[in-house]
């Protein structure tokens, strides 16, 4: 059986669960928790508005309350006023509750091994497995059940808004070139944004010419490095100074006019990929690289490609989830201690199309695999392998051959602003729509939120 994990862009629906899951906060945010019961009788719980048939009662807006503010708190914004906070929020849940109603109605179903991929990429995105975010949720009021039906709910709705809206949803040839010839026209440095890492060789305040010199040389033999390929991130974690080694060494996506005016110079002729010489500042000797750069609302006009094999087993009543990992595991062991080939592995017991070829997927584009795998594989060096991972076609080892920095062609450059367009015009068309269903739904307010 021939798995294929590439998806076209018409496709991209099917790996929509973890954007969605971030979308609608289900990234476990801090503190979530879930209805209490109120063990005072002056606070009884009661209901608050009437959807249709159903109810909001006002513990569901307390807990909504709740969540945005330890979220804001999390993010240092200031505190909003309360009972306007409230009412946004029951409106909210006014709306939702609608989708909801429409999207039972209309016969669609999630399966639960839908909301099983849901809660692993919640946990992957978090850097842990299923059993701690488990363990998490309940830690924080909310039981299993509940966290599951919450994940429901969200790809319902999801499901729901792809099947209504995003048919509304055109992007014309003319779209596309207005929009870049009004990108094309902004050159000052507030549009221009950046995203650099860099590697730190620091230089002590009180340094002697022969420190500055010895220093110098450990920079020089970094950038060569880095010029000859070697991962940037490694790079960071070896030698840079230990104060900028956070995020591996990526300073974030900022305007250039936010960056040091050295680090902006150094890398103007740069293309995205490409490696400075090394710059000196008050800090010490710095070795930067352009990770993205581009207009402010312009797609990237290049991108990082990947090459990598799998090993694919399906899980299926002869062979269980577990023991599909345990094999898997197995085989890593005998790549590590050389004993096996990952080509010969694949060509043997890979259940992909891939595994004539040893597991060779190709070169990729960012956004080809679906997003469980491609979260996985943009984490590993080259020829790192991973652990298994459980994706919606089945368990897979994964090991990333090499990357690479390419240019889009003109057409790819048109398809990356279609569906940034078709992202804008998909916001708007969303709204539109979020209304017309809540103008069609009987609503009955009862007593304000408390």
């Amino acid at each position: 059986m021939t798995v294929r994990l590439k998806f076209l862009s018409s496709a991209v629906v099917a790996g929509l669960l973890v954007a969605q899951a971030q979308a609608q906060g289900l990234r476990l945010p801090p503190g979530t928790s879930a209805p209490v019961a109120a063990s005072n009788p002056a606070t009884a719980d009661f209901i608050v508005a009437i959807v249709n048939s159903e109810t909001i009662t006002n513990t569901e807006v307390q807990r909504e309350i709740r969540r945005v503010l330890q979220q804001m708190a999390a993010q240092n914004r200031p505190r909003p006023d309360i009972q306007r906070l409230a009412a946004d929020i029951l409106e909210s849940l006014i709306s939702q509750k609608t989708q909801l109603q429409l999207a039972r109605e209309s016969g669609i179903r999630v399966e639960d091994s839908a909301i099983d991929l849901a809660a692993q990429n919640i946990a992957a995105q978090n850097q842990i497995d299923v059993a701690t975010l488990m363990r998490r949720v309940e830690a924080d009021g909310m039981t299993a059940s509940q966290f599951r039906a919450q994940l429901r709910d969200q790809i319902l709705l999801q499901r729901l808004r792809d099947r209504d809206v995003a048919p509304r949803v055109r992007v014309s040839e003319l779209d596309i070139d207005t929009y870049l010839q009004e990108q094309q026209s902004v050159q000052d440095l507030g549009k221009l944004e950046i995203n650099l890492a860099h590697i730190l060789i620091a230089v002590p305040e009180n340094a002697s010419a022969e420190q500055v010199q010895s220093l110098q040389l450990r920079a020089d033999k970094a950038m060569q490095r880095a010029r000859a390929g070697e991962n940037f991130a490694l790079l960071v974690r070896e030698l840079s100074d230990p104060s900028a080694q956070s995020n591996s060494g990526q300073l974030g996506l900022r305007t250039a006019d936010r960056l040091p005016t050295l680090f902006v110079e150094a890398t103007q002729k740069l293309a995205q990929g490409e490696v400075s010489e090394v710059v000196r500042s008050p800090a010490g000797f710095h070795v930067l690289k352009v990770i993205t750069k581009g207009n402010a609302g312009m797609p990237a006009m290049a991108v990082t490609q990947s090459r990598a094999r799998h090993i694919l087993l399906v899980p299926s009543a002869q062979v269980s989830e577990a023991q599909a990992r345990t094999r898997l595991l197995d085989f890593k062991k005998q790549l590590q201690a050389g004993q096996a080939d990952f080509a010969a592995l694949a060509r043997e017991f890979s259940q992909d199309g891939s595994a004539t070829q040893g597991g060779d997927l190709g070169w990729a584009n960012p956004g080809m695999f679906v997003p469980e795998f491609e979260a996985v594989m943009n984490r590993l060096a080259p020829g790192e392998v991973s652990e298994p991972l459980l994706s919606r076609f089945g368990m897979h080892l994964i090991q990333l051959m090499e990357r690479r920095q390419v240019s889009l062609s003109q057409a790819e450059q048109r398809e990356a602003v279609r569906a940034l367009l078709r992202e804008k015009k998909l916001d708007e068309a969303l709204r539109l729509w979020t209304q017309e269903q809540r103008s069609r739904a009987y609503v009955e307010l009862r007593q304000p939120p408390q």
